[in-house]
């Protein structure tokens, strides 16, 4: 089990991208391991469908939702991401059925909520950068999230964060990063998730 947190992940390497502090978990105290699978959603459902059709175990789909007037997550987005085996969700925008989601074993983060549901019209646009408050998120990124907050790298950047704290270079890193990182990726392929029952599974 991996057992970096976001704390010592960005003590590692304090100009790694940090998500906008207003992405709160519904759900407290689950770690959330994965890559990410990119969504413009446009205030649409459609291509946040899409975006989920694309996802497999292990990954995290990461919506712009491009609306403040319209919940572009609900209940039946949500445990179709837990059939599918998914690390988690991340909606830039916000949500619906609230209740429910915060009882799912999912790792699901969004800005807020509303009961009024966004439409389903526009085509969707996936697998492109998308920026989430002043972030930009690329497909493929590894986000890394908790309690704190989320975390985004690259797989060049994880491996320098890893690499320092091995180092001990940096006393607060080194102090909560276990040297045997390295083994991180063993049992996982290309998509980096966590070994819980709740999310990734070995690929």
């Amino acid at each position: 089990v991996w057992q970096l947190d976001a704390a010592s992940l960005s003590d590692a390497n304090k100009a790694l991208r940090v998500l906008p502090r207003g992405l709160r978990p519904y759900t407290r105290g689950i770690r959330m391991v994965g890559r990410a699978v990119t969504v413009a959603a446009s205030g649409d459902l459609v291509p946040v469908l899409a975006g989920l059709e694309q996802c497999g175990a292990g990954d995290i789909l990461v919506v712009e939702a491009e609306t403040t007037e319209h919940a572009v997550l609900g209940e039946l987005f949500a445990t179709e991401a837990i059939r599918r085996q998914m690390a988690g969700v991340v909606v830039y925008g916000l949500c619906r059925d609230t209740a429910t989601l915060a009882q799912l074993p999912l790792p699901i983060y969004a800005l807020g909520t509303i009961p009024r549901g966004a439409g389903g019209t526009r085509l969707p646009v996936t697998q492109q950068s998308v920026r989430l408050g002043d972030v930009e998120v690329h497909p493929g990124d590894i986000l890394l999230g908790d309690d704190d907050g989320i975390v985004v790298v690259s797989d060049a950047e994880l491996d320098a964060a890893v690499e320092t704290a091995e180092e001990g270079d940096d006393a607060g890193a080194a102090g909560r990063i276990p040297g045997h990182l390295d083994a991180r990726l063993d049992g996982f392929g290309p998509g980096v998730g966590e070994k819980r029952p709740h999310a990734a599974r070995p690929v």
